[in-house]
Order: structure tokens, then C-alpha cells, then sequence
């Protein structure tokens, strides 16, 4: 599978709003809601009137999560039943979960279940693409708080590459709802966070 930055996918997500009918509007919040105002914007991109379906029944769970458990609940869960969210589950010494969001430009998250722990994450950038990784790595650190339930890190791939990544992590325990608001809460912050961090791109990166 062929590695794209997130600039890509965010070019793609913004194309795809504005073929929905949305529009684009900066706020001021305090810090605490920030998460509060994310479920807000998600539930004002449905109609006015239309209400989330939920399924009774699967949205919680007692019983710690496999990526087989998880894969199949997700799979009947309003995320798995939309039209703009696919889900593969891929095999594997460390088996995960494949997860691609249409609304978002095709972005693929991975989503693995070990240690007691679900991890989601994303793919950002090559670490190449930074301009000044020393100043970049303290804005990072400095501006993490703005970007709710994820965390920015570096990974060495299987090819030697190094790159900036975005994951959140939550108990294997979870319920389907929280599981769920972690998958789309790291879509949105890929966006956001590659809209913060742009001009720290080298020219052409983006």
C-alpha cells in the first residue's frame, strides 16, 4: 500500500465537504470544549432534524475487545454500516484493522487491539519533509493539547523510513461508543493538524 502524506488526504477531505454543502467557520472556545464541539460539528453536518442511529445493544462492553470482536461490531455499528467508511481486516503476526474514511479523502487509519490497549493511527508525514525538525518537534509538544485524544510521534518503518505519525490509544475495554469517537476524532485532528502544521513543510511537500 502505497504511503500518502496527510496533505493529500487533506486536500481530499476539504474537496469533499465542500461538495456536500458545507461551509467553513472559525470559532473561539475555551480549551475544555474542544472535544464538546467536535461532536457538536459532526452532528451539524447531518440535516437539521436528523437524528444518529444507534443500535441498542452493541454500543458498550465488559468483555475486553479482540480485533476479531472489535472488527465484527464495528462492522455492524453505524460508522461500518455508512457508505463513506470501509473496513478490512488484515492478517498477520499482530493482525489490525484497516479502517478507510471517504468523508475524509480516503484516509486509512490502523486500528490494532494488544497489551490491553486499542491503537488507532495515522501516517503524516516522512520526518524529510520537515524543515527545522528541532523547532517543529517543540511546537509540537507545545500545541498538543489542541488536538483532543491524539498523540503525535515518530515511527521506523519495515523500509527504513521515518515518519511522523498521529495515534490515540484507549482500554481494550472500551465501549463501541468511545471506540467509535476515537476513530473519528483522529480522522478530524489528521486534518487539523496538518492545516496547523503546514508551514513547517518543506515547499512542495504539501
Amino acid at each position: 500500500m502505497e504511503r500518502k502524506s496527510s496533505a493529500h488526504y487533506q486536500r481530499l477531505h476539504r474537496q469533499r465537504l465542500r461538495e456536500k454543502g458545507l461551509i467553513k467557520k472559525e470559532l473561539w472556545v475555551l480549551p475544555e470544549y474542544t472535544a464538546d464541539l467536535l461532536a457538536v460539528e459532526k452532528l451539524m453536518r447531518q440535516p437539521r432534524g436528523a437524528q444518529p442511529f444507534i443500535k441498542e445493544g452493541i454500543m458498550s462492553t465488559t468483555t475486553p475487545w479482540t480485533i476479531d470482536t472489535l472488527h465484527e461490531a464495528l462492522g455492524s455499528s453505524p460508522l461500518g454500516q455508512s457508505e463513506t467508511v470501509t473496513l478490512e481486516l488484515l492478517d498477520g503476526a499482530e493482525a489490525s484493522l484497516l479502517i478507510t474514511m471517504d468523508d475524509y479523502g480516503e484516509l486509512p487509519l490502523f486500528l490494532a487491539v494488544a497489551g490491553g490497549q486499542i491503537v488507532v493511527e495515522a501516517y503524516l508525514w516522512p520526518v524529510g519533509q520537515i524543515r527545522d525538525r528541532d523547532a517543529f518537534n517543540e511546537q509540537v509538544l507545545r500545541t498538543q493539547k489542541l488536538f483532543p485524544l491524539s498523540t503525535i510521534g515518530i515511527e521506523s518503518f519495515a523500509n527504513g523510513e521515518a515518519a511522523y505519525i498521529v495515534f490515540g490509544a484507549l482500554s481494550a475495554s472500551s465501549s463501541l461508543a468511545n471506540v467509535i469517537y476515537e476513530i473519528e476524532t483522529l480522522a478530524d485532528n489528521v486534518i487539523k493538524i496538518t492545516e496547523a502544521f503546514e508551514p513547517a513543510l518543506r515547499q512542495g511537500a504539501v
